[in-house]
C-alpha cells in the first residue's frame, strides 16, 4: 500500500498565527511553549514555525511571524489556513499600545479570519507599570471588536511562563472549537 493511502494516525493539527509588533515578546514566548526555558531571541526577519502538542492528538503549528513595520504588511498572508489568532501584546509599553492596538484592528477587519478565536497574550507581566488583563481588555475593545468569535486575553510573562499554560490550553480549546465549527459548516 502506497504511503498516500495512509491514513491519518488520528492526530488532529490546527494552525496558530502568532502577531503582534516587533519586541512584544512572540519568539520567546514560543521558545518557552516548547522549551520551558528562555533564552535570547534576535528579531524575527520572516517567520518562525513550531509545532506543539497541546495533549493527546492534537498538534499546534505556530506560524510567529515578525512584526517590525515592513513584515506586517504580509500579515495577512497567512491569515488563510488560521484556526486561531495569538496576538502578543507588551503590557508595559504604553508608548506603542495604540500602534499595537490599531495593527489588532486592521487584521480582525480581514475576512479571511473572520470567527477564527482571538487570544490575547498581555505579556511582560513581570515590568513595573504592566497593564493587567482588563486593561488591556479595554484598551484593545475587545468586546467590540470580537463580539463574533471566541476570544480571551491572558495577562503571562514570557521569562517567568507565568500564565503560559493557561494561554496554551485556551488556545487549543479554541482552536478545537474553530476546526470543528469548519468541519460541520462545509459538510
Amino acid at each position: 500500500m502506497g504511503l498516500q493511502n495512509a491514513k491519518p494516525s488520528g492526530v488532529k493539527r490546527a494552525n496558530i498565527l502568532m502577531l503582534g509588533l516587533d519586541s512584544a515578546g512572540k519568539s520567546t514566548l514560543l521558545y518557552k511553549f516548547r522549551y520551558k526555558d528562555v533564552f535570547l531571541t534576535m528579531p524575527t526577519i520572516g517567520f518562525n514555525v513550531d509545532m506543539i502538542e497541546a495533549g493527546k492528538d492534537f498538534t499546534l503549528t505556530f506560524w510567529d511571524v515578525g512584526g517590525q513595520k515592513k513584515m506586517r504588511e504580509l500579515w495577512s498572508n497567512f491569515l488563510d489556513e488560521a484556526d486561531g489568532l495569538l496576538y502578543v501584546v507588551d503590557s508595559s509599553d504604553k508608548r506603542r499600545l495604540e500602534e499595537s492596538r490599531r495593527e489588532f484592528e486592521l487584521i480582525l477587519k480581514n475576512e479571511s479570519i473572520k470567527n477564527v478565536p482571538v487570544v490575547v497574550l498581555a505579556n511582560k507581566q513581570d515590568l513595573p507599570g504592566a497593564l493587567n488583563a482588563e486593561e488591556v481588555t479595554r484598551r484593545f475593545r475587545m468586546k467590540k471588536y470580537c463580539s463574533d468569535r471566541n476570544w480571551y486575553v491572558q495577562p503571562c510573562c514570557a521569562i517567568t511562563g507565568e500564565g503560559l499554560a493557561e494561554a496554551l490550553q485556551r488556545v487549543a480549546t479554541f482552536a478545537k472549537q474553530h476546526r470543528k465549527s469548519k468541519e460541520t459548516s462545509t459538510t
